[in-house]
């Protein structure tokens, strides 16, 4: 889609001051007026109450509507709250909800370090608990792994330990009646 071209050939752009040029450059070394008079010489400190505002002409910004026409009036908000009640910057969203069976299951699977039986117990539960932990989304998926890995390493050398351990007298006793010695 094409624009017509602009009347008489102008750029519409041409008479508009540029917005981006730096401000007149003031006496930085000179003294500030005293506390109630007019900011720029010749103008009255406040404008009269019968005077309506006047309309921005074409090709001038807008004013802010927010902004105060006193430089030394309080603040539209209370300093810290959030405008028309909007989340303030900066703020934390609330944590995650742990999964508690991720946790049994590390439990679970750590004692059974020194009592075998629960090894096997908390892999399982761990299994369950990353189930729940994906259809959830709540945390503890770390938990859970760790829960599973522990639990079935260590039911592992407790079946590896079992078997040398009744196995070996096993085989020991199996090996003797059959053996000669010459």
């Amino acid at each position: 889609m094409t624009y017509p071209p602009p009347p008489s050939g102008q750029d519409p752009y041409s008479g508009q001051p540029d917005p981006y040029a730096p401000p007149a450059a003031a006496n930085p070394y000179a003294t500030p007026p005293p506390y109630g008079s007019p900011a720029v010489p010749g103008s009255p400190a406040t404008p009269p109450a019968s005077v309506p505002p006047v309309a921005p002409q074409s090709g001038q910004p807008y004013a802010d509507p927010y902004k105060s026409a006193d430089p030394y009036a309080a603040p539209q908000q209370p300093y810290g709250q959030a405008p028309y009640g909007q989340q303030p910057y900066g703020g934390y969203p609330p944590p995650r909800q742990q999964n508690s069976m991720a946790l049994v299951a590390l439990i679970l699977s750590l004692v059974g370090l020194l009592t075998w039986i629960t090894a096997p117990i908390g892999a399982i539960l761990g299994h369950s608990a990353l189930k729940q932990i994906r259809q959830t989304g709540e945390d503890g998926e770390g938990m859970a792994k760790a829960a599973i890995i522990v639990g079935w390493i260590l039911t592992g050398l407790g079946v590896v330990g079992c078997l040398c351990a009744f196995g070996l007298p096993l085989l020991a006793v199996l090996g003797a009646g059959g053996a000669s010695v010459n």
